[in-house]
């Protein structure tokens, strides 16, 4: 107890004498364990009050992009070249000038296979395009396509 609680503990005890109250120390047991009952009332509404201010987490949404442990998903634009010959798709990327295997879940690969011959006039000529899909390990699956340029000689 503190200095202070000590005299506003026997200036209570002392009024209380002068009322007339007889048993002192009674009053003065029932004083301190009201006090103290009272702190732990307070402790209690601060511990209170500080656990219901959380701070709310922040919630980051990835558009499109599925993480699995060991496998790398993007969903972005590349821009490279083309190829098609023998069956295969390739695109080579201008940045990097790595090559990736090309697939292309929502084009019916006949009619793509036209597209590119009637464009480019034979198998394996570069055509400048600009892909946009999703990279897993060596194969770009392409969600949209835009022929930028084609190679070769202009007529």
């Amino acid at each position: 107890m503190n200095r202070e609680n000590k005299i506003e503990t026997s200036v209570i005890l002392n009024v209380m004498k002068y009322l007339g109250f007889r048993d002192v120390w009674l009053c003065r047991l029932n004083y301190n364990s009201a006090k103290a009952q009272h702190d732990k009332i307070w402790i209690f509404i601060v511990l209170l009050i500080l656990s219901s201010c959380v701070t709310p987490k922040e919630v980051v949404e990835e558009p499109s992009l599925y993480r699995h442990p060991g496998l790398v998903v993007s969903h972005k634009a590349f821009t490279g070249w083309w190829v098609y010959g023998e069956g295969q798709h390739i695109f080579k990327d201008e940045e990097t000038l790595e090559e990736y295997d090309l697939t292309f879940p929502n084009e019916n690969m006949e009619e793509l296979v036209e597209l590119y011959l009637s464009v480019c006039e034979m198998e394996y000529f570069p055509m400048e395009c600009e892909m946009t899909g999703n990279l897993n390990d060596n194969i770009l699956t392409v969600q949209a396509f835009e022929i930028l340029y084609i190679q070769g000689c202009g007529e």
